[in-house]
């Protein structure tokens, strides 16, 4: 009896003891190669630190640490994968971070001199770059040169509407009816034909409203010269509709059927599931599809340059959809070439009020969402 039961022992502990040599084998052959790894390791950091620092300093060496880090990288992925796996993960995430932190810290950097130039005194007290916010006046040639942002922010905030007007409704309609309505068939065929709407160049839609649109505009409205934040709106929201509807149209489509099919059964019609539990529930991914459009619109630039005059002046009266003047990108993208000096330094000034804005609404998608998960979450 004690034999047997000496058998079914080993046999129960079998594949415990197979495991547990296994994972000793394991842990001696991850010791045994210890040291190779952590020096794999610390050549593809440094020679990557090292590659990064000569191209900062625009040096023609810094090929060679470069070339330290591919020959590092594929030996190490060859000998010990999970572990340069790790390191490369690890280094193109610090990487992008870090490349951000130094665009972010050198259009701030280059906007100085102009902030400075353009300080205003209230009080007595010497507020820099007041004058770019309450002045009116662009003009890099007359002396004194003047740059306000004002108009530029003004011609920037009426395509964002005007876009945005036709972006939203539009693009959520779309996704709900490719979502809750449209057949099988017909969601396979029209989702891809937006999706690929979405890959069609800027410069496109700028040169079929430069030469459809614009003349018809002013033909029809009788204006003076092309170019209207009207239409430069209109075109900026049908570029921004495929973005709307492909990332509406999956958050609603995430809503778990169990939801909606428990509505349908207490005797709710279709239409009011989607107006009352589809909507609310995709209501963050939806919000966030219409701020993905809004920022589009907002760093539109191909389109607002061949459309607009490109005159950095208000319009009169500043609720004059029909004539166009200027907006940030449009205005960077008009003058880079030949500007240099406070002209230049102007121009960063546009590039950093862009960067604050689409900040502050990736911030606001991040609250809406946050606050959807709560309420979903039964948190008060």
């Amino acid at each position: 009896m004690s034999f047997i039961t000496t058998l079914i022992e080993r046999g129960r502990s079998g594949p415990r003891t197979v495991a547990r040599q296994q994972g000793r084998r394991a842990r001696d052959f991850v010791d045994e190669t210890e040291p190779e790894a952590l020096a794999v390791v610390a050549v593809v950091a440094l020679s990557l630190v090292a590659a990064l620092v000569g191209f900062l300093l625009v040096s023609a060496l810094t090929v060679v640490p470069l070339a330290a880090f591919v020959v590092a990288t594929v030996y190490g992925w060859f000998r010990h994968q999970e572990v340069t796996a790790r390191i490369l993960t690890l280094t193109t995430t610090v990487s992008t971070l870090l490349i951000l932190g130094l665009i972010i810290v050198f259009i701030f950097l280059e906007s100085i001199p102009v902030v400075r130039y353009e300080s205003a005194t209230v009080f007595g007290v010497s507020v820099p770059g007041l004058r770019l916010f309450v002045q009116t006046r662009w003009d890099a040639v007359s002396d004194p040169i003047r740059f306000s942002m004002v108009p530029m922010i003004h011609g920037t905030v009426m395509v964002t509407l005007i876009a945005t007007a036709v972006a939203a409704p539009l693009g959520v309609s779309a996704a709900l009816f490719l979502s809750e309505i449209a057949p099988a068939p017909v969601r396979e065929v029209v989702k891809p034909g937006v999706e690929i709407l979405a890959g069609i160049p800027s410069i496109v839609y700028g040169f079929i409203g430069f030469t459809i649109l614009s003349p018809w505009a002013s033909d029809q409205f009788r204006l003076t010269g092309q170019g209207t934040y009207l239409f430069v709106g209109i075109v900026v929201g049908l570029m921004a509709l495929p973005t709307v509807v492909s990332v509406a149209e999956d958050a609603l489509s995430s809503v778990p059927e169990s939801i909606k099919s428990g509505s349908l059964a207490v005797g709710t019609t279709d239409w009011q599931t989607m107006t009352s539990i589809t909507l609310p529930a995709a209501f963050s991914g939806v919000s966030a599809a219409v701020l993905l459009g809004v920022g589009r619109a907002i760093g539109e630039t191909m389109a607002a340059t061949v459309m607009l005059k490109g005159v950095p002046r208000l319009t009169d009266p500043l609720y004059n959809v029909f004539y166009g003047q200027e907006t940030l990108t449009s205005i960077i993208a008009r003058n880079y070439g030949d500007a240099d000096g406070l002209q230049m330094d102007a121009l960063f000034i546009a590039g950093v009020i862009l960067f604050i804005t689409v900040l502050f609404i990736s911030i606001g998608s991040q609250y809406i969402e946050w606050r959807m998960k709560r309420q979903f979450g039964g948190d008060v």
